[in-house]
């Protein structure tokens, strides 16, 4: 009775060990922004692609994304997003993809250049032996995101405003090009019209 409780032991905690070596039971397999560039102030978000490779399901405890701010006086500030709490764990099947959304904002005074976002994903594996969900490893992919300078931002939106200012301008000019063709037109048709009238009463009346 004895062996085999020692064999029923040894064999439950072989099946513990094996589980707590399991790594890489997913990966993250892209990261991507919503923009090319991004400005002071804006938001965001990023799509975040985590793959299950193991031969039975996992669930996404945790994502986030960790940027590292540069501060115009060159301080750093380092600011953390989470894709929503209320929509995890979220469950990955084997050999299967679920993409995500976490939305990002940057400060209004954040210093242009670049910055590498870190997208983090924590997962838990289910592990039939023990039937019971196990954490698993912390999946990582870093990004690159561009702020542009706030003085190109400036000088684009200048150019937008003079782009707007001609395109009125120009609609104003037909509309007063399409107002005089027509005052014209309306003009050559009354004085036609006032030629007939008076054309006609002058004729002498055919006397008996």
């Amino acid at each position: 009775m004895n062996k085999k409780l020692v064999l029923i032991s040894l064999l439950t905690f072989l099946a513990l060990m094996s589980a707590l070596q399991i790594v890489n039971a997913a990966t993250i397999t892209s990261a991507t922004l919503d923009k090319n560039t991004y400005l002071a102030g804006q938001t965001g978000y990023i799509s975040v692609t985590v793959y299950n490779d193991k031969s039975d399901k996992i669930r996404v405890t945790e994502l986030s994304t960790t940027i590292n701010y540069y501060y115009k006086g060159g301080t750093i500030y380092v600011q953390k997003f989470f894709y929503p709490t209320e929509l995890l764990p979220d469950e990955i099947l084997a050999g299967q993809s679920e993409t995500y959304q976490i939305s990002i904002s940057l400060p209004t005074d954040i210093a242009a250049g670049y910055t590498n976002p870190v997208v983090e994903a924590k997962t838990d594996v289910w592990i039939p032996q023990a039937e019971r969900w196990m954490t698993s490893d912390r999946p990582v992919y870093q990004l690159r995101l561009y702020i542009e300078s706030p003085y190109k931002q400036l000088y684009e939106s200048s150019q937008e405003y003079l782009q707007e200012q001609k395109t009125a301008n120009a609609n104003l000019n037909n509309t007063m090009n399409m107002l005089a063709a027509t005052t014209i037109v309306f003009a050559s048709a009354t004085a036609f019209l006032v030629f007939s009238v008076f054309s006609r009463r002058a004729k002498p009346v055919p006397q008996q």
